[in-house]
């Protein structure tokens, strides 16, 4: 624990300098502007931002929008991995799901949730979004992944015959884990923005977006900043966890490496 903390010692002091900062113009525009429903009191937003975790709506909400998100994630994961070994494999199928995904990153978020109130519920709503969004930016970060493994690795492996699932568990996931688990922590995260995002707009039952929207209705301001500031904490709190996976993984590499050596 001792070394965590001398290793980030200056981006702990930099973040809790920011969150001073943050904090300073916040209470400073209170006061300028000295209207509770442009700028929320700090203090109350900070007495609501407490209260929310003895709320049991809050834990309910909280759990069925973790849950969106993380079957939106796992959705988009499965199928852009899917689609990543198909254009690896195929030129044809890689040139066909291009046009895709460009579509599919330009689409204005607002009005394809929008459309699909119309065709679905505000349950699957925030979830089809969330996939629309995360899907095609997994799939890109995947075929990039792909794209950088050593070519002269995989010749020599081809050269020596070596196994299909020794190729897989050797070779490419080795050189692709890194890439992935790096990005993992963030690409939650942003779906969980996106989620909640979207659940304001649906106006989902038992959502923090639901709470949001609620909050909003009944023009509670600090509530409802102190919800948005909980979705920053939420937000940062799984992408650090997520992070630590890159050790895991390092861990794993060495393993490999070490299993490499071996004669196959």
């Amino acid at each position: 624990m001792k070394s965590f903390f001398v290793k980030y010692k200056l981006n702990l002091i930099c973040s809790f300098a920011a969150v001073i900062f943050v904090c300073v113009c916040w209470i400073i525009g209170y006061y300028a502007v000295g209207n509770d429903y442009v700028v929320p009191s700090f203090t109350d937003t900070l007495k609501s931002f407490f209260m929310c975790f003895g709320e049991e709506s809050f834990w309910v909400a909280f759990l069925f929008t973790f849950l969106r998100t993380a079957l939106a994630f796992l959705i988009s994961f499965v199928l852009a991995a899917l689609c990543a070994i198909a254009a690896a494999y195929s030129k044809i199928f890689k040139c066909f799901i291009q046009p895709i995904i460009t579509v599919m990153r330009t689409l204005p978020t607002l009005a394809v949730i929008l459309l699909l109130l119309i065709w679905t519920n505000a349950i699957a709503a925030p979830v089809i979004v969330t996939v629309l969004l995360l899907f095609p930016m997994i799939y890109v970060q995947m075929c990039a992944a792909i794209d950088g493994v050593d070519k002269d690795v995989l010749q020599m492996a081809d050269f020596y015959g070596i196994k299909k699932k020794d190729k897989l568990f050797k070779i490419y996931l080795p050189q692709i884990s890194p890439d992935l688990f790096s990005q993992l922590g963030a690409n939650v995260s942003l779906g969980l923005k996106v989620m909640i995002s979207a659940e304001v707009l649906s106006n989902t039952y038992k959502s923090l977006g639901g709470l949001m929207q609620s909050a909003r209705s009944f023009l509670e301001m600090p509530r409802l900043a102190a919800l948005t500031v909980m979705t920053i904490v939420l937000g940062l709190i799984l992408e650090i966890a997520l992070s630590q996976l890159k050790l895991i993984n390092a861990k794993w590499q060495k393993g490999a490496e070490s299993e490499n050596r071996k004669p196959l």
